[in-house]
């Protein structure tokens, strides 16, 4: 990283607590399947990525909400161990924190559903707050996970352009509000089916999407929005398409034992944050969150494996 001491970057989104069981094999519709235990695990998309850029060396500050339950204390005991400035997230009365129900099969694939809670009410205004106090302490990106309220999600964006601080939104899931704001942050984040769904609801998209390749359908985006789509492709690495159309490949890292992707995505955006904080460019970011996200993947648990600064430096002289 260029200069990690001087990253600084504002995380928005969710924050959940994940609740693992590691199965035999996945479920099918209407189908029990039983694991010898179950984990409990910090989670939430933005949660975790906000951990990720911790351990890759930037300051963190996090914008969110949890309940004013057990679940939230620990939740942001967790974080602030993890040395994420906590001062921005709302204890809302009445509600539970949000959760995560996570069945992870022996491959690391994994089927999540999430219950909202104190997510659903992360508001608007409190965001635009937090956004102008990250311009005022000299963030160099904000990084939106959609885990959130549309109204929320578009505050951010909308705030982050305003107070032009680089912004990168990880569409998980694609939120139809979000369409309306695509063309104002700097950079896209989607997995593969992700950008199918962007794609799909752009007007440049056509009746044949359906047949195009991840390359044609991100290419078309940057170009026609104007920013930078990176996809990320799992074990593939990840795909980087600035808004000339100009593609990129980034392959993942070597990975001994695939233990559980949840939380590899997370892993990702969160150094590709704190990189660009720090002032790398775009495709150095991008190789130091694929070399991190590949890291994460032999733990369970989204935050057990993401690694440290200085296990990212290591592994990128390796691949020098």
């Amino acid at each position: 990283m260029s200069d990690p001491g001087s990253a600084k970057v504002l995380v928005v989104g969710a924050v959940n607590v994940d609740l693992v069981v590691s199965a035999d094999r996945l479920p099918q519709p209407g189908e029990t399947v039983v694991g010898p235990d179950v984990a409990s695990h910090g989670g939430g998309k933005g949660a975790n990525a906000a951990v990720a850029a911790a351990r890759a060396g930037a300051a963190v500050r996090y914008c969110g909400a949890v309940g004013d339950d057990e679940m939230g204390a620990a939740a942001l005991a967790e974080l602030s161990d993890e040395g994420v400035d906590i001062a921005e997230v709302a204890r809302v009365a009445g509600v539970s924190t949000g959760a995560a129900l996570i069945v992870v099969d022996p491959s690391g694939e994994n089927q999540i559903a999430v219950g909202s809670g104190a997510n659903a009410r992360v508001d608007p205004d409190r965001v635009r707050v937090a956004v102008s106090r990250a311009a005022d302490w000299g963030a160099g990106c904000v990084l939106i996970s959609t885990e959130i309220t549309p109204r929320a999600v578009v505050a951010a964006v909308k705030a982050a352009a305003d107070k032009r601080i680089p912004c990168v939104v990880n569409p998980a899931p694609v939120l139809d509000e979000l369409v309306e704001v695509l063309s104002i942050p700097d950079i896209l984040t989607p997995n593969s089916s992700e950008l199918r769904d962007l794609y799909a609801r752009t007007p440049s998209a056509g009746a044949d999407h359906g047949s195009l390749t991840e390359t044609e359908m991100a290419i078309a985006l940057a170009e026609g929005l104007e920013v930078t789509v990176i996809v990320t492709l799992g074990a593939d690495g990840v795909l980087v398409v600035d808004p000339a159309g100009g593609a990129t490949s980034v392959p993942a890292g070597p990975v001994e034992t695939v233990v559980d992707t949840t939380g590899a995505g997370d892993t990702f955006n969160g150094v590709l944050a704190a990189s660009l904080a720090a002032g790398d460019d775009l495709v150095v970011a991008a190789r130091r969150g694929v070399s991190a996200a590949s890291m994460s993947v032999g733990h369970i648990g989204a935050r057990t494996g993401m690694p440290t600064a200085e296990a990212i430096e290591r592994a990128a002289l390796l691949e020098t």
